[in-house]
């Protein structure tokens, strides 16, 4: 007999998912530290228009650290919390001194590569689980993010 965890659960998928949603979670604790840089950072003729699109972004990915984190704590696990678990399970790479703004975009761009990845794969798992919680929140991830991705991409005349 499957062992449920308080939200209906099997405890065994439950954890499967946690973990993954803390590698996801790693990533973005990366993403918004990448982006706040080149918000602080950035020089150049497209200064004010990238200085608030950057602000923008990272406010985004602050809520979605939070979600993230709120959804682990609801599956019954442990959210990570130390940078030093961040840097060694994030896809996505630091960026340190970066204030071109192409260059921004180009890393925003593979992040944003990376975290909707992650995110298909998690959300095929919460399906194979019927955590309708996860499945959604990623979905409305995904949609937004394919979003975003193709506006930059338009931006970079690509």
């Amino acid at each position: 007999m499957k062992q449920l965890n308080v939200i209906g659960l099997d405890k065994d998928s439950a954890e499967a998912l946690a973990t993954k949603l803390n590698a996801l979670l790693s990533n973005y604790q990366i993403f918004y530290m990448n982006v706040r840089g080149f918000h602080w950072n950035i020089k150049g003729q497209q200064f004010f228009e990238l200085h608030a699109k950057f602000e923008e972004t990272y406010n985004d990915l602050l809520m979605k650290i939070d979600e993230i984190a709120e959804r682990i704590l609801t599956l019954g696990q442990r959210p990570q919390h130390a940078y030093s678990t961040y840097i060694k399970n994030s896809e996505i790479s630091e960026a340190k001194d970066v204030h071109d703004g192409e260059a921004c975009v180009r890393n925003i761009l593979e992040s944003y590569q990376i975290t909707i990845r992650l995110q298909r794969e998690i959300l095929e798992l919460a399906g194979k689980s019927d955590d309708e919680g996860t499945s959604a929140l990623m979905s409305d991830y995904i949609k937004e993010q394919e979003k975003t991705a193709w506006m930059l991409t338009s931006y970079m005349g690509e």
